[in-house]
């Protein structure tokens, strides 16, 4: 058998200001080159989940890296400081494409790199997603998974989060997948259709996948709503789409 191993670590990665924040990586072992995927964390925080996420990539043969984006709320387990940024009103958006532009170029920068980056994120994440693949123009490729508030209404809108993913959809420059469970609320299947009609007039490169009987995060086993067949099937789509796009 050909050998297989990689680094999994917690790093420091360059993002908005200039500030030092905290992120994990992971890499496979050996001279590459290798595609890199930015990995974006849900609300619950940068948590034990997120970091099987990124070792998960890495096992696929990408370099992998996930930025704290609540590293600001300062001590404190992840959910207590997903608590702050939600009383905070939420995350603020040009602060996280600057952190999240810090793990792309953490990857860009590894030696074993071949010079394509992806981005992945899930639920939060996942509306962070669709706005990077309208405001981070370096990257090959994003995928949603899940992604709430995507079209959120102006009732929604404050001054940390002023414009809906949804009203950026015209400036997405890359290929785009969505993940999907029928079964969500936040996003819905109209939400969805929505989504997805509003990708289609401005003939964007994307591919939706939507499951029956999944409900939101039905990848993740931790939050008590995993659906085993659905999440297969749907990590299946994410590898071939990141092997389509950045190998």
């Amino acid at each position: 058998m050909a050998y297989e191993g990689m680094i999994a670590e917690t790093i420091r990665v360059h993002g908005h200001g200039g500030d030092l924040i905290d992120a994990y990586a992971a890499r496979p072992l050996g001279a590459g080159p290798l595609p890199g995927v930015v990995v974006v964390h849900h609300m619950p925080g940068w948590d034990e989940w997120t970091r099987e996420v990124v070792r998960k990539v890495a096992h696929h043969g990408f370099n992998a890296v996930a930025p704290d984006l609540h590293f600001r709320q300062g001590p404190g387990t992840p959910s207590e400081k997903a608590q702050r940024v939600r009383d905070m009103g939420g995350q603020i958006d040009a602060i996280i494409v600057d952190d999240l532009s810090g793990g792309e170029a953490y990857l860009r920068e590894l030696q074993t790199a071949n010079s394509k980056v992806g981005l992945i994120g899930f639920c939060s994440g996942g509306r962070v997603a669709y706005m990077a693949a309208a405001k981070m123009p370096g990257l090959d490729c994003a995928v949603d998974c899940w992604g709430g508030n995507v079209t959120a209404p102006p009732g929604k809108l404050n001054d940390n989060q002023p414009v809906a993913p949804f009203d950026m959809t015209a400036d997405i420059a890359m290929p785009l997948l969505g993940i999907f469970g029928n079964d969500d609320k936040n996003p819905d299947p109209g939400q969805v259709d929505q989504i997805e009609a509003e990708l289609k007039a401005h003939k964007k490169d994307y591919a939706f996948y939507r499951y029956d009987g999944a409900g939101h995060a039905f990848f993740n086993y931790a939050a008590g709503r995993y659906q085993f067949e659905q999440a297969a099937e749907g990590w299946e789509k994410v590898f071939a789409f990141f092997d389509r796009h950045l190998r």
